[in-house]
C-alpha cells in the first residue's frame, strides 16, 4: 500500500521505518530537508497513485489546520486525510465536514508508542467512517503492536483523538502516584535504597506497569534524580480531559489533581515533578529542564 506521511518527527520518523518494515510504500515530507522524501506537499501528493491516503504527524492546532487546508487543494475526491497527531476531538469535527465538502475523507487516529513505538508497535485509537477505516486497515496492522490488542476503531470522527485524550488523563494520574510515592520513599529515613525498592515492585506486584519499568530505567540514570528540575510541562491533552469531564459532569478527582500537580511543578522546584519529567522524557523522549 501506498501512504504519503506529513511530519517525520521522533513519532513520524519512526513511524515511516516501521511501517516501510512492513512492506509498504511511505512517501514522508517534512520541512527539515534532511529527513524528507519530497521537497513539498504538492510533490508528495503528485507521487501517490489515486486514491490516495495522506497521514497528518503535526503539532495540534494551527500547524495541523495549515496543512489540512492546504491538503484540501492538493487532493482529490476519493482520497482520505489521517490525522494521527494529538489534535482535539472537536478540530476533527470541523476537519471531516470541510474535506468531505471536496468528497476527501478523514480519518482521526489517537497514537501511543513514543520514541519506542518503532519496535515494540503503537497502540491505536481510530475514529472515522467504516468504508475510510478499513482501507486503512493495513497500515494499522503495520502499526500496532504484534498480537490481537494494541488497536480499536472507537467509534465516528473524533472517538480515536479523545480516546487518546483519556488514555492521557490516565497517565498524567498514573505518573502523579509513582511520583509522589518516590517522594515520600526518598523522605524516609529508614529506606536506604528507593530505587532497590522501585525496581522489586516490577514483578509479582499489582501496581507493575511500563511506566514502573521506565522510572527504574530513569532511576538506573540518575538514582535521586539530582541532575532534574522539578518543572514538568503539561500538554493539552491533560487540560481537555479535565474541560470534558466539566461537560459530561464525570467526576474525575485523580487526573484533575495530577492535572494541578503540574501547575505547581511552576512555583517551585517539585521533587514530584522530577520523577515525572523523568518519565515524560523516557517514554515520549520529552525535554528534561537541567539544575543550574
Amino acid at each position: 500500500m501506498q501512504l504519503g506521511l506529513i511530519g517525520l518527527g521522533k513519532m513520524g520518523g519512526n513511524m515511516r521505518e516501521r511501517i516501510r518494515r512492513a512492506g509498504h510504500t511511505v512517501v514522508g515530507y517534512d520541512r527539515n530537508p534532511e529527513v524528507s522524501d519530497v521537497e513539498s506537499l504538492a510533490e508528495l501528493v503528485e507521487k501517490l497513485e489515486a486514491p490516495r491516503t495522506v497521514w497528518v504527524m503535526v503539532p495540534a492546532g494551527e500547524a495541523t489546520q495549515s496543512v489540512v487546508d492546504e491538503l484540501g487543494d492538493l487532493l482529490s475526491p476519493g482520497d482520505v486525510v489521517v490525522d494521527g497527531g494529538n489534535s482535539r476531538w472537536t478540530d476533527d469535527e470541523k476537519h471531516a465536514e470541510e474535506l468531505a465538502a471536496k468528497g476527501i475523507g478523514f480519518v482521526d487516529a489517537g497514537v501511543s508508542g513514543g520514541v519506542w513505538g518503532l519496535e515494540n508497535g503503537y497502540a491505536l485509537m481510530v475514529g472515522g467512517e467504516k468504508e475510510h477505516v478499513d482501507r486503512l486497515q493495513p497500515i494499522f496492522d503495520a502499526l500496532k503492536p504484534e498480537g490481537p490488542y494494541g488497536y480499536v476503531h472507537a467509534g465516528k470522527v473524533g472517538s480515536g483523538h479523545f480516546s487518546k485524550m483519556v488514555h492521557n488523563g490516565i497517565e498524567y494520574a498514573m505518573m502523579q502516584a509513582y511520583a509522589e510515592g518516590w517522594e515520600l520513599l526518598e523522605k524516609a529515613k529508614s529506606v536506604e535504597n528507593v530505587r532497590e525498592v522501585f525496581r522489586s515492585w516490577q514483578d509479582g506486584t499489582v501496581i507493575r506497569s511500563w511506566l514502573l519499568d521506565l522510572a527504574v530505567n530513569a532511576l538506573d540514570a540518575d538514582e535521586h534524580l539530582d541532575r532534574l528540575k522539578g518543572y514538568a510541562e503539561d500538554s493539552g491533552e491533560g487540560r481537555w480531559t479535565v474541560e470534558a469531564a466539566i461537560d459530561e459532569a464525570v467526576p474525575l478527582p485523580a487526573i484533575t489533581a495530577s492535572l494541578f500537580a503540574r501547575f505547581a511543578s511552576r512555583q517551585e522546584d517539585s521533587p514530584q515533578m522530577k520523577m515525572i519529567a523523568a518519565l515524560r522524557n523516557q517514554f515520549g523522549g520529552h525535554a528534561v529542564e537541567a539544575k543550574d
